[in-house]
This record gives C-alpha cells, sequence and structure tokens, in this order.
C-alpha cells in the first residue's frame, strides 16, 4: 500500500511539473547563451520580472496576426525593467523571442516602438497587420553600430575635396539620439522595410529612415541581437496619437496578436526628429525631440536662408 501511494505521489509531481506555467519555466531555462550585458545579477533569481497578462481572445481580433510564442494560457510576455537599465539581465527571454521572429513593443529614447526582426519578412507581415498600416507606410531601422547604417543604406555623405560637406562628421555627433534619417536603400534591406509608397516623394528611389536610439534598454537588446530591429512607432488604434503608458500599451496591443512587451515605464510624447538626407540639405520633415541643428533646414525655410553648404546625396 505504502509502494502504491509514493508511485502516485510522484506521478502527481511529474504532472504538475510538466505544466509549469511560462513565467516559471522562462525563469528556470537558462539559454546557453547569456546575454552579454554588463549588469550584475540580482542577489534572488527567483524575482525575475515576467509578469502573464490574460489569454487574448481571438473572437476580438480582425486580422489575422494571431500570435506566435505563448506557452499553455500564459498570453503575452511582459517583462518590467528599470528605466536606467541596471536589470537588463531580464531582457534574456525577449532577446530569445525576437530572434525566432517574435513581434513585441520595446522602449526607445523617444516614444515607444513595435519591432521584430529585420531579416523575418513573416515577421515584418505580422507587424504591418498589428499596426494596422499597408505596404506603403514606412518602416525605420533600429540600428546596432553605424556599420549597420552602411550595410543597410548607402551612408551619409563623407564630404569630398571639391567642398561638398562632411555631413557624416556633423552626424557622428549627434547619434545615439533622438533623430530619425532618411537615406536611400541599398539591395542588403528587404523589399518589405522600404519605402515604396506612390506619392512622388517616395516613388523614384528606395528610401529608409535609420536610428541609434540612447537608451540602456533598447541599447541592451539591440546588442545581443543577430540582426537590427525594423521599428514603428505605438499609437492608438483609432486616434493619430502616441500611447506613452506601458499598462494601457499592453491592454490595447495584446488584443491584437502582440508577443511580449517591455515595460520601462511612461514616456514623455516626444517622437524622433524626422530628417530627409536625400536631397542637397538634410531637411527636417517632422520636428521632434531632437534639436534643428545649423547644418540643418526646415522644411519650408526659404532658399535665402539656408546653409551656405550642400552635398550630393549617394
Amino acid at each position: 500500500m505504502a509502494t502504491a501511494t509514493a508511485t502516485a505521489t510522484a506521478a502527481a509531481a511529474a504532472a504538475s511539473s510538466s505544466r509549469l506555467p511560462f513565467r516559471r519555466a522562462a525563469s528556470s531555462s537558462s539559454s546557453s547563451s547569456q546575454l552579454r550585458l554588463p549588469a550584475v545579477p540580482p542577489p534572488h533569481r527567483a524575482s525575475f520580472a515576467v509578469v502573464a497578462l490574460h489569454k487574448r481572445n481571438p473572437k476580438r481580433l480582425k486580422y489575422a496576426s494571431q500570435r506566435q510564442f505563448t506557452r499553455g494560457d500564459a498570453g503575452m510576455l511582459r517583462v518590467q525593467v528599470e528605466p536606467s537599465g541596471e536589470d537588463a539581465w531580464k531582457l534574456e527571454p525577449v532577446v530569445e523571442l525576437i530572434n525566432r521572429g517574435a513581434v513585441g513593443i520595446i522602449p526607445t529614447d523617444t516614444v515607444y516602438s513595435i519591432v521584430c526582426d529585420l531579416s523575418n519578412n513573416d515577421s515584418v507581415e505580422r507587424l504591418r497587420r498589428i499596426k494596422g498600416i499597408g505596404d506603403s507606410k514606412p518602416l525605420s531601422i533600429l540600428c546596432r553600430s553605424l556599420r549597420d547604417i552602411d550595410t543597410y543604406t548607402t551612408g551619409f555623405p563623407r564630404g569630398t575635396n571639391q567642398g561638398q560637406a562632411n555631413i557624416f562628421r556633423a552626424v557622428k555627433r549627434v547619434i545615439p539620439g533622438p533623430y530619425t534619417f532618411i537615406l536611400p536603400a541599398t539591395k542588403e534591406l528587404p523589399k518589405q522595410c522600404i519605402r515604396h509608397g506612390s506619392s512622388t516623394r517616395y516613388a523614384k528611389r528606395r528610401q529608409v529612415g535609420v536610428r541609434l536610439p540612447d537608451d540602456p534598454i533598447c541599447e541592451a537588446i539591440l546588442q545581443n541581437l543577430d540582426e537590427p530591429l525594423i521599428c514603428t512607432s505605438v499609437k492608438s488604434l483609432s486616434e493619430d496619437e502616441w500611447i506613452l503608458d506601458p499598462v494601457i500599451i499592453a491592454d490595447i496591443y495584446e488584443q491584437q496578436g502582440l508577443d511580449f512587451i517591455v515595460d520601462g515605464g511612461t514616456r514623455i510624447a516626444d517622437p524622433s526628429t524626422v530628417v530627409d538626407m536625400t536631397g542637397s540639405y538634410p531637411t527636417i520633415i517632422r520636428q521632434g525631440k531632437g534639436p534643428k541643428l545649423d547644418w540643418m533646414v526646415a522644411e519650408d525655410e526659404e532658399q535665402e536662408s539656408r546653409p551656405t553648404f550642400a552635398y550630393k546625396a549617394a
């Protein structure tokens, strides 16, 4: 009788362990390749701040963008990180999900962004469906370094002996920072990521916006990825305004099939400043958090008030 009781107890324990919720599975499993982060792990690893939200009701989803990386009834993964990034070790499961093709939301040095792996075409398609944007809407790249910018675009003008300005030197002083620079794209950039709208502004050449964010959470994620991230800012689905509170973002976008969200605290409603580098002058087409510098011109600025230098875009 004692033997039968022990056998039943062992079987129950095994069944229970096979139904571990995702938050425990994420904290107990350890990837063979650890994040390359300078932060010192906290004294109690058991406090791993992964919060599972309610499971999405698929009947409320209008578009076919089902979540891809749920486990059981865990729903969307939420990881809460200090804005300083001091506990960036918590981002390990997020990096793993992105490398596997997940679509999620992370903070930047401006507003929150929906992101996915640049090289994963299926993920880019899901990102567009979740955001509710068509193929003609532009997407930007969150780059890990200047090398990524040189890989996926023709880069910043370096200047010539004929007097053309060295814009690259000026740009290096402001990045990482709250700027998006529009540059001609190279063939290395997947077609799904390229601005190819029907408007005359973008019809003649392939262009893409590139960013190097100055945010410790975003940087910790980027530096541990295999590829840069494609991104688009998080806005209300019904109104053209940014959502800054990660709790509200999670409530809204979980229903759209999002795989994860990184909660880095509430942000300020200040998007990046968008600078078009494809003309004769670096032209601001959206003023945001990044200040206008003396080598930039406003889109509606009079010709006579523009800088005396010019350059030829690649």
